[in-house]
């Protein structure tokens, strides 16, 4: 059994292994050559998020919608550029909002700099991609403009919260499926697109893209709460510290709300109140820790993950297929 990408993902195939790590390390060559500038600063900034590394999961799902058609198709490597482009733009800009102090293990760039280099880094990025997805026709920039208004539409989402009378997991999960979803949907579009596959196989990955990464993202709320951050690269209970209601909170919320004990209340009202102080904040981690809200977002996780493997049932079997299904594995893993 051998290994696909960065997330371990079990293949096996080892002609599929070698053709998805060339296709990533050329990736990787096309960010840095991307994030350069005449201006040394500018370069320093854009490449600060590109060389802690990260999951590349978007590039790597590129990689594998393209085997559907022509895997070396020339617009592939190009495609998944863009996207990674786009979504390390949007972690500079996210750091800024949740005040971030860690991203992949390393400071974040509103830490190491400021807010306005971190926003403008954030514009740079935006625009190379933008340059980069011109190039690939019409039809991406429609796709790639399209996805970012969903990417935007779901950070305002969040920042104005629910409405009055709106079910606040189904809210959350129309954020999700905007600010992670969307992104992520794009990747495998753009891979099955480029390769020249089927339309009726870009819509099986576009969609399973999206569920995948609405996964992903619930799998990273458990994981904000239940690890000590080795993975995640960020500090725990970062989204907890600046009030963002993810989903173990949400589920808290919801039990507290129908019939929930003294001590559900007296939770909720801490993780409510100030966790700027680290022992406040450390006793909202424990209690979330050891409670159900946490379970019930961990079956949320798995529910998704396993509507992502559903959709994949119309595409023809073989080893690129037995690798995005492997994905649905990986979130059950990375939740338990």
């Amino acid at each position: 059994m051998t290994v696909v990408g960065p997330f371990g993902v079990s293949v096996r195939d080892r002609a599929l292994e070698v053709d998805v790590q060339a296709g990533l390390a050329a990736v990787e060559a096309g960010l840095i050559e991307a994030t350069k500038s005449d201006v040394a600063f500018i370069t320093e900034a854009a490449q600060h998020l590109v060389r802690a590394g990260g999951k590349r999961f978007r590039p790597l799902l590129v990689m594998l919608a393209a085997r559907f058609g022509d895997p070396y198709a020339p617009g592939v490597v190009p495609a998944a550029v863009v996207v990674e482009l786009t979504h390390l733009a949007t972690l500079y800009h996210d750091d800024i909002m949740d005040e971030a102090e860690m991203r992949r293990g390393v400071p974040s760039a509103n830490a190491r700099w400021d807010n306005s280099v971190a926003v403008l880094t954030g514009d740079f990025l935006f625009s190379r991609a933008s340059t980069m997805v011109a190039d690939l026709g019409p039809a991406a920039v429609r796709i790639q403009a399209e996805a970012f208004e969903r990417l935007v539409t779901g950070q305002l989402q969040e920042t104005a919260g629910p409405g009055a009378g709106e079910d606040p997991v189904a809210h959350y999960l129309d954020v999700i499926a905007g600010k992670t979803g969307s992104l992520i949907a794009v990747a495998g579009r753009f891979g099955a697109m480029m390769s020249g596959a089927d339309e009726a196989v870009v819509d099986v990955v576009t969609q399973f893209g999206e569920r995948i990464g609405i996964a992903f993202q619930l799998a990273d709320d458990v994981l904000d709460i239940a690890s000590d951050g080795g993975e995640s690269g960020k500090t725990p209970g970062t989204d907890l510290r600046e009030g963002v209601p993810t989903m173990p909170v949400l589920r808290l919320r919801e039990m507290a709300a129908r019939g929930g004990s003294a001590a559900d209340r007296e939770l909720c009202e801490l993780i409510a109140g100030d966790l700027s102080d680290d022992a406040r904040l450390a006793t909202a981690l424990a209690g979330l820790r050891v409670h159900p809200a946490l379970e019930a977002a961990k079956q949320d996780t798995l529910r998704f993950a396993d509507d992502a493997r559903r959709c994949l049932a119309p595409l023809p079997e073989g080893p690129a297929k037995a690798s995005m299904a492997a994905l649905c594995d990986l979130v059950a893993d990375r939740t338990r």
